[in-house]
């Protein structure tokens, strides 16, 4: 029997583009479709993490992701999770020290987690500066409270994945380098490199800027932008040559989750979910897979029973 193709890279759908599904509904979805894993945003819907007993709901979608075969990284970015009225807010760079302290309670929830689920990061950005709070101040408080949670992510053994995320106080691979430097470059710290942002905001082209990435690169994710638009798009609706891109992604050995990231799009979930993942194989470079029953035909570091 002749041997076939697969890619490299391994691809997962974030729950915040699947918000119309139960949490359980939502990954069964993603199994049957073929997807290696899952974006999972801690949200009111989707796994709360200020509900009681999270552990124990912890343990439960632990299992569920074992019996589906799915990856997963842990995310953070839920709009209103802890403020009905701010999207995003409190962040950690608020003001008030007890609004940032919410914020970092949060992620000190999604380390534990992203822990206890095996997730291969934990996601995080730093925040809009609020207004009357100068560039310096703000680099002062993220960096102070991001201290406690890289401190827990070192002992879970779970990197912090920071996104540039565009309008942010981090809004560039520039800032993150600068946040990088100023924390005097800790093990626990990595980057959540966003496909799209690249195309929005960055000087150099995404695959120059996945190279420039690598080593510090924990999480991505990937939609379709055009160039000064930060809008997410379906994969051909924007202005992104994606075989380079995941050419370069596939060339440094990442080995996390590439997560389609359709927020905006969970109306229609499971269409574009369904949509995403051919488009994305289409594009990605492929290895020859050895004919099925040889030993040699299980990818390092696939799960096995």
């Amino acid at each position: 029997m002749s041997g076939h193709a697969r890619t490299p890279l391994r691809f997962g759908y974030g729950t915040n583009g699947l918000t119309d599904l139960r949490l359980d509904d939502a990954l069964a979805l993603l199994a049957d479709l073929g997807y290696d894993g899952v974006g999972l945003t801690l949200d009111h819907m989707h796994l709360d993490p200020l509900a009681p007993d999270l552990a124990a709901r912890t343990r439960e979608v632990a299992h569920r992701l074992d019996a589906l075969g799915l990856g997963v990284t842990v995310e953070t970015g839920a709009r209103y999770v802890l403020d009905p009225r701010r999207k995003h807010g409190p962040s950690l760079l608020d003001p008030d020290p007890d609004d940032r302290a919410r914020r970092v309670d949060l992620l000190l929830r999604a380390v534990r987690v992203a822990a206890d689920l095996g997730a291969h990061a934990v996601h995080c950005f730093s925040g809009i500066v609020p207004d009357g709070t100068d560039q310096d101040t703000a680099w002062k408080r993220l960096a102070e409270t991001l201290a406690p949670v890289l401190d827990a992510a070192a002992g879970a053994g779970v990197p912090l994945a920071v996104e540039p995320e565009p309008g942010h106080l981090l809004a560039t691979l520039a800032d993150f380098h600068h946040l990088r430097r100023t924390l005097g470059d800790p093990e626990p710290l990595g980057l959540t490199l966003d496909l799209g942002h690249c195309q929005c905001l960055e000087p150099l082209p995404p695959a120059d800027c996945v190279r420039e990435a690598a080593p510090w690169l924990r999480h991505v994710q990937i939609e379709d932008m055009r160039r000064g638009v930060h809008e997410h798009l379906p994969f051909g609706d924007g202005e992104i040559d994606f075989p380079p891109v995941l050419a370069a992604l596939a060339a440094t050995g990442y080995q996390g989750l590439t997560v389609v990231e359709l927020p905006r799009h969970s109306h229609a979930g499971p269409h574009f979910a369904a949509r995403s993942l051919p488009f994305l194989r289409h594009a990605a470079p492929s290895v020859p897979v050895p004919p099925h029953g040889d030993p040699s035909a299980t990818p390092e570091g696939s799960r096995t029973p």
